[in-house]
C-alpha cells in the first residue's frame, strides 16, 4: 500500500480529485508546458495544498523573489503567509543568471547538494529547465549530445531523495532545452504531467494531459482542464478519464 501527499483543499475545489486523491510518496513528477501554460501556478497549487495537509514542502523558483511569491499566492487566494512563518513552506530563490562576468557557476550541482530545500517532504523546482539551460557545464555538452549522460547523475541524486519517501516536482519549459535532455527525466518520472494551452476568443484553455501516473491511489483523469482565475485561484473545469 502507497502512502500519498494529498493536494488537499477538497471543500474548495477539485483538484486532489482530479489527481486520483494526491501524489505518491517518494515519486518524480515532471511537468511540461511552454512559458504562460501553467506550470507555476500548477506547482504553487500542489505546494499550497500539500502544506495544508500538514506536509514540509521546499520550493525553488527561477523566477520569483519571496514577496513575489507571496502576492502570487495570495492573488489566487493561496495565503501561504502562515506556511512560511510555521515552517510549512520553505521558499527560496536560485539567481541562474550565469550569463554576466564569466559566471561559472554549476548550478545543477549546487541544486543536488544537500541543503534545507531537500528536507522537505515536497520539493518544486520551477523552472528545472532555467537550470539546465543556465548551467554553463551543461551548456558545454548540449553541442556535442551529451546531454542524457550529465541528466543521469542528476537523477541519480533525485532517486535518492525519492528513496526515502520525498516527492520532487520538476516544471520543464520543452522549448527551452534539448529532446536529448528531457528524454531521461521522462522515462524516470513516475508522473508526466504536459500541460497544453489553446486560446478561444479572449480565453485561454488550459488542459492537462496524463501521460503516466504509476502508483495512483483512486482513477486520475485522463486529461484535466482548469482555469486560472484571481481571486480563486486554480479550478477544474472538465475531465475526462480513459
Amino acid at each position: 500500500m502507497n502512502d500519498y501527499y494529498s493536494l488537499g483543499l477538497t471543500d474548495t475545489d477539485r483538484v486532489n480529485h482530479a489527481f486520483g486523491g494526491g501524489i505518491p510518496e517518494g515519486s518524480i513528477v515532471l511537468v511540461e508546458g511552454v512559458d504562460g501554460a501553467g506550470k507555476s501556478v500548477l506547482s504553487q497549487r500542489i505546494a499550497y495544498g500539500v502544506a495544508s495537509e500538514d506536509a514540509y514542502v521546499g520550493y525553488v523558483s527561477t523566477e520569483l523573489t519571496a514577496g513575489e511569491f507571496i502576492r502570487q499566492m495570495h492573488s489566487l487566494s493561496y495565503d501561504v503567509v502562515d506556511h512560511l512563518l510555521s515552517g510549512k513552506v520553505l521558499f527560496l530563490t536560485a539567481d541562474v543568471d550565469t550569463h554576466r562576468n564569466g559566471d561559472r557557476r554549476e548550478l545543477l550541482s549546487r541544486l543536488t547538494q544537500p541543503s534545507l530545500l531537500w528536507q522537505g517532504d515536497v520539493i518544486i523546482v520551477d523552472a528545472f529547465s532555467a537550470f539546465l539551460r543556465n548551467d554553463p557545464t551543461f551548456d558545454a555538452i548540449t553541442g556535442v549530445g551529451d546531454e542524457d549522460h550529465k541528466m543521469e547523475s542528476v537523477l541519480t541524486y533525485l532517486q535518492g531523495m525519492t528513496k526515502k519517501g520525498k516527492s520532487v516536482v520538476l516544471t520543464v519549459d520543452p522549448e527551452a532545452v534539448t529532446e536529448k535532455a528531457l528524454l531521461p527525466i521522462r522515462s524516470v518520472a513516475d508522473v508526466f504531467l504536459q500541460i497544453e494551452t489553446e486560446t478561444v476568443g479572449q480565453a485561454i484553455r488550459r488542459t492537462i494531459r496524463v501521460r503516466r501516473f504509476t502508483n495512483m491511489r483512486d482513477p486520475v483523469d485522463d486529461t484535466i482542464g482548469f482555469n486560472v482565475q484571481q481571486g480563486r485561484g486554480m479550478t477544474v473545469v472538465n475531465r475526462t478519464v480513459a
